[in-house]
C-alpha cells in the first residue's frame, strides 16, 4: 500500500490529534510529558513495523512535505534571532554554546573509545556520536561521504540509523529528564528572573480579532516565512558552492534573522511575531509527525551490537549532564530545567525534539523565556557551526 503526499499528510494529521487525545486521557503519558507528535507519530511507526514482523506488504508513506515543514520550522526559529533580545540573553547563549561544544566533543570521544574496544575504526564512534547526535540526519549525512573516504564503509546508512535511533531517544527521554528536575527539585516557575520582551508593532488595523486583520496577519506570515525560505535557499546554495556543508535550513534562518533585524530599527514590516511563532509551532508538529511516522523502525532493530551500545552510553552520558551540570550552570532554576530539557533534545536528536520537549513543558507548567531564546539560537543555528568544525577535527585525526 502507497500513500501519496497529500494522505501521508492528512495521517499525519489524524496521527497528531490523536497523539494529543491520548496524552490528554493517558496519565503516565501526561506525566511523562512526551510530545504528541510522538506520539501519534509512533503510532504508526509501530504498526508498520507489525506489519513487517507479519509478512503483510509494507505501507509506504510519501514525507514530501517534511522537508519543506522542517526548513518551515527553522526558518521561523530565525525571526527569533533578534539582536535586541540576544545582547540580554547573550551570556546564557554563550554558556550553553560552550557547554554543548564540550559535550560534542565527549560524544565524540566516547563514541571513539567504544568502536576502539570493539576493535572498529574509532571513526564510526565519532559518526555515531557528534555528528548524528548533535549534529542530526542532515550532518550525519552531509558528512557520509568523508566518513566513507576515512575507511567508514555505509557511513550513510550508518548515519540515518544512528540519527532516527537518537530522534527516538530524545523524543522519549528527554521530557522525563526535565520533568524530573522540576519534580525532584521542586523548582517553582513563579520565581523566575524576568526577561525582557521586545514588543513589535503589528501591521493589523481595525478590531483586533475582526476577519479582515486575521486574514491579513495569516497572508503576511505565509509571505514572510516563505520568500525567506525562498531566499534562503539561494543563500544555501551559495554557502553549498562554497565548499561549507551545513544542514539545508541554515539560509533561511539567515534570511529570516536579517529581516527581523532589520525590522526591528526600522519597523518597516511590521513582523506579526506572535502569528509567526505559532506557524512554526505548527510546522515543528507535522515535521515531527511525518519524520516518527516514516522511521522504519527494522533499521534500528538490526543495528549492529556496537552501535547499540554506543546509543545506550551517548544516552545516559547526556541523562547525567541533564541532571546536574547542564541544569546546575545554567541557573538552578525552572527556566534551566526546561533549558536542560531542550539541550537534551538537540544534542541526541534535533532542535525540533528540543522545541518539542520544552512546548510539552511549558504546556504542563508555566512559560520558560529565557529557554526558549537560548536553545533555539545554540540547538538550531550556533552549534552546527561549531560541531561541523569538531567533526572535521576528528577526520583530520584519524582519517
Amino acid at each position: 500500500m502507497t500513500l501519496n503526499a497529500l494522505e501521508t499528510t492528512a495521517l499525519g494529521c489524524v496521527l497528531l490529534l490523536v497523539g494529543y487525545g491520548l496524552r490528554d486521557r493517558v496519565r503516565l503519558l501526561d506525566q511523562l510529558n512526551l510530545p504528541a507528535p510522538v506520539i501519534g507519530g509512533m503510532l504508526a511507526a509501530l504498526a508498520a513495523l507489525a506489519a513487517r514482523l507479519s509478512g503483510l506488504p509494507p505501507i509506504k508513506f510519501d514525507a514530501a512535505l517534511q522537508s519543506p515543514m522542517m526548513i518551515a520550522f527553522f526558518t521561523t526559529l530565525g525571526f527569533a534571532a533578534s539582536y535586541r533580545l540576544l545582547m540580554r540573553g547573550g551570556p546564557q547563549v554563550v554558556l550553553l554554546l560552550g557547554i554543548a561544544a564540550a559535550v560534542a566533543v565527549m560524544q565524540a570521544l566516547l563514541g571513539a573509545g567504544i568502536s576502539a574496544a570493539f576493535g572498529l575504526n574509532p571513526l564510526l564512534g565519532v559518526l555515531t556520536g557528534t555528528a548524528t547526535l548533535s549534529g542530526g540526519p542532515a550532518t550525519g549525512l552531509a558528512f557520509a561521504p568523508q566518513f566513507e573516504a576515512a575507511g567508514v564503509p555505509g557511513a550513510a546508512a550508518i548515519a540515518t540509523a544512528n540519527a532516527m535511533g537518537g530522534i527516538v531517544l530524545a523524543s522519549v527521554f528527554g521530557a522525563p529528564l526535565a520533568t524530573w528536575l522540576i519534580v525532584r527539585r521542586r523548582l517553582d516557575p513563579r520565581l523566575q528572573p524576568p526577561l525582557e520582551t521586545i514588543v513589535t508593532v503589528t501591521a493589523e488595523t481595525g478590531p483586533a480579532h475582526s476577519h479582515a486583520a486575521i486574514t491579513f496577519t495569516v497572508l503576511k506570515t505565509a509571505a514572510v516565512i516563505a520568500v525567506s525560505m525562498w531566499l534562503g535557499g539561494l543563500v544555501s546554495a551559495w554557502i553549498k558552492s562554497a565548499g561549507i556543508v551545513l544542514p539545508p535550513y541554515i539560509g533561511a534562518m539567515l534570511v529570516a534573522g536579517a529581516l527581523r533585524n532589520l525590522d526591528d530599527v526600522t519597523g518597516a514590516v511590521k513582523l506579526p511575531i506572535a502569528a509567526i511563532e505559532l506557524a512554526g509551532a505548527i510546522a515543528l508538529s507535522l515535521f515531527l509527525v511525518l519524520a516518527i511516522m516514516t522511521l522504519d523502525l527494522t533499521r534500528l532493530a538490526g543495528l549492529a551490537l556496537p552501535m547499540m551500545v554506543i546509543l545506550a552510553a551517548q544516552l545516559a552520558l547526556v541523562g547525567l549532564l541533564v541532571l546536574g551540570p547542564v541544569w546546575w550552570l545554567m541557573g538552578r532554576t525552572y527556566d534551566a530545567a526546561v533549558t536542560a530539557g531542550g539541550f537534551a533534545g538537540f544534542m541526541l536528536g534535533t532542535t525540533a525534539n528540543a522545541m518539542a520537549i520544552m512546548h510539552a513543558l511549558v504546556e504542563k507548567y508555566a512559560e520558560a523565556p529565557r529557554a526558549f531564546l537560548t536553545v533555539p539560537l545554540v540547538g538550531a543555528f550556533f552549534i552546527d557551526f561549531v560541531n561541523a568544525l569538531i567533526i572535521t577535527a576528528f577526520l583530520n585525526l584519524w582519517g
